[in-house]
């Protein structure tokens, strides 16, 4: 909806200005313009450049939930990349030329299926003709069970009821990304074992036993794809009560 009313606004600021200067008459541009002709003027090269970085180059989004952890934390704004995956028309989405496509592993940022207008972000974990599996909180891709070992130490979060879980974590390695995801010992299996048809994707979230993904709702439309998220911009500690996490600010995803 933002993209939207930046567009709109665009437009309106835009036929404002150009009226101005081809319709009025000469006596009246020479003297003072009028409030909306001003700020039309003012706004409409900012409004278009703000338009023109978040349609074709980077997006910032903010991470809500704890879905992502470890990897992504409530608080965490994050740059997303939006020419990884092809240059897309603004607000209808159409891609207009192909650039790269998802890749396994990939954090990547898309509209949820459901609606269409809410963003998710999750790890791409199947590719078009990919067979997933997931069983006893395994993963297998192909018929390969993905790499995984435990670490020592227990990752400690909180539910968005209050819940304290101690979940274990782990490394997973899939392809040629490793990364970190979390298992809950104590919640029941999810088992799920999906086909992904030609143009859709897979997904899940890293914290595997408290991600609303793919194994509930089904597949990613390509159509639905919003870009790779690269890059941590800010960090607010919601887990810890506030206070910027600093450590946090300039990792990469």
């Amino acid at each position: 909806m933002f993209e939207l009313v930046l567009f709109i606004a665009i437009l309106v600021t835009g036929i404002i200005a150009l009226l101005w200067r081809y319709l009025a008459s000469e006596e009246r541009r020479a003297g003072e313009e009028p409030w909306y002709v001003d700020y039309a003027k003012s706004f409409f090269p900012v409004l278009l450049i703000v338009f023109m970085l978040r349609s074709f180059l980077v997006e910032p989004f903010r991470i809500p939930s704890g879905s992502m952890l470890p990897t992504l934390q409530v608080g965490d704004f994050i740059l997303v990349n939006k020419f990884s995956y092809g240059i897309r028309l603004p607000v209808v989405h159409n891609i207009l030329a192909s650039v790269n496509i998802p890749e396994r592993g990939d954090v990547m940022v898309f509209r949820w299926p459901g609606d269409n207008k809410t963003n998710y972000i999750k790890r791409v974990i199947g590719l078009p003709g990919d067979v997933i599996e997931y069983q006893n909180k395994r993963l297998t891709v192909n018929g390969k069970p993905l790499e995984t070992t435990v670490l020592e130490s227990a990752y400690e979060f909180q539910t968005s009821y209050g819940r304290a879980i101690a979940a274990l974590e782990l490394t997973e390695r899939l392809g040629d990304d490793t990364h970190h995801i979390l298992i809950n010992p104590q919640a029941a299996p999810r088992p799920a074992r999906r086909e992904v048809p030609e143009g859709h994707y897979f997904v899940m979230g890293d914290n595997r036993d408290h991600s609303n993904d793919s194994r509930a709702w089904g597949f990613v439309p390509e159509l639905n794809v919003v870009g790779r998220a690269f890059f941590i911009w800010f960090s607010w500690d919601v887990a810890r009560g506030g206070g910027v996490a600093f450590e946090r600010i300039g990792d990469s995803i």
